[in-house]
Formats: structure tokens, sequence, C-alpha cells
């Protein structure tokens, strides 16, 4: 039996993921730059037949080497900190849900319709089907509509957790007595897994996620079955 692994990222469900993967790649590039830069002068130096006897200081290097790297770290700041104020944005949401974590299991409840929610739990190994996924499926799965800007809304209502999907670019701390917020978009259909990323006790890694995206109208036609 073949075992499938992915190196790296998932791929981005989101423009908030698609964003991050950029700036990882724009950073990665920044340290191949550097690496190579002083990987090719510790070459040199350790092969440099050449001595200067006399050398006892040149302002002229050293003013440049400590502009240089401080011109580099502002290359990567900007972008950073424009990723980091995007991540924390909500801008008029079209849909808003409240998730609280449970030991062990999530709820959820939309919060713009009356009764609708659900408790989620993983699927036992012993019920899942061969197209399953062992620790990641559950029974009710979060339905979710795509293109339209999305606010979810966190807390727990015992220990700490953590509401966590990789291709959607979303971590949110769940946190007894508090609400935490954030806002992303689903830019295409299909299952989006993840899972508490928060030690909360001895069943920690049995609360997975999922998240299933669909078409705004499809979307709409499960809340009419639902109520």
């Amino acid at each position: 039996m073949s075992t499938n692994f992915q190196l790296g990222f998932q791929d981005g469900a989101s423009p908030l993921m698609e964003q991050l993967l950029f700036f990882h790649d724009h950073a990665m590039l920044v340290l191949i730059m550097i690496t190579l830069l002083v990987g090719y002068m510790m070459l040199s130096l350790f092969f440099s037949v050449y001595v200067h006897r006399f050398l006892l200081e040149g302002q002229v290097i050293e003013t440049v080497w400590t502009i240089f790297p401080a011109f580099i770290l502002i290359f990567i700041a900007l972008p950073s900190l424009r990723l980091l104020y995007l991540l924390d944005e909500v801008n008029d949401p079209c849909l808003t849900l409240k998730v609280v974590g449970h030991q062990w299991y999530w709820s959820y409840e939309y919060s713009d319709f009356e009764d609708v929610g659900f408790d989620s739990y993983m699927i036992p190994e012993s019920d899942l089907d061969l197209s399953g996924f062992r620790l990641l499926d559950v029974d009710n799965r979060l339905i979710l509509p795509i293109d339209a800007q999305i606010r979810i809304l966190v807390t727990a209502s015992d220990v700490l957790h953590a509401w966590a999907v990789p291709s959607l670019g979303v971590k949110v701390d769940a946190i007894p007595g508090r609400l935490n917020q954030i806002g992303f978009v689903l830019s295409r259909s299909g299952l989006f897994y993840g899972q508490c990323s928060e030690i909360c006790g001895v069943n920690h890694s049995f609360m997975p996620i999922v998240v299933e995206g669909i078409e705004s109208e499809s979307f709409l036609d499960w809340l009419v079955n639902y109520i």
C-alpha cells in the first residue's frame, strides 16, 4: 500500500493563504541569496592566499555591510506588516459563524439564522468508509459558501483550543470567556481539513475540522433543507 505525503504548505484555498504562500516564497528567495553570498565569501577567504600586513580598518566596507542588511530587513518587513493587517481585517461579512471548542469536539452556530447549528464529532475508525481519512473526517461538516466574506467567532467552553485550517490560512485560539474573530473568503469549492492546534487534553488529536465549500445557490438550498 502506497503512502502519500506532502512536503511544505497545502494548496491555498483562500486569498489570505495565497498571500501567505507568496510571502513565504519572497522570504525564502532573500534567505537563499544571503546564504549564497555569505557562502561564496567564506569559500573565497578559505582559499585566498592574499594577505595585507598593514590593514587596520575599512570604514567604507563596514558602512556598506551595516546599511545593506538594514535594507534587506525592510524589504522583508514591509510585506510582512501588510500581510499582518490583512489577516486581522474583517470587512462587511456576508455570513457570521460562531465556533465553540469542547473536550473534544466542535460546535457550530450560524448566527445569521435561527436554529441552525450542530456539533461536529470525529468519525471513529470502525465506522469510517474506505474513502474517508482516519482521524480527519467528521460526522457533520462545516458548510460554507465560496466567494463570500465569512466571519468566524471562536471561543471555548472548557479549556484552550485552536481552530485551524491550513489550506485557508486560518488559525484562531479558542479561549474560555473570550471571543476571537477572523475573516476569510473561500476561493474554490472542495473539502478542507484541519485540526485543533492547541494541546487541550488527552484526546487532543481527536477533534478534527472539515470545511466544505460549495456554491452560494447550493448553500441556500442546504439552509432551506436544514431549517
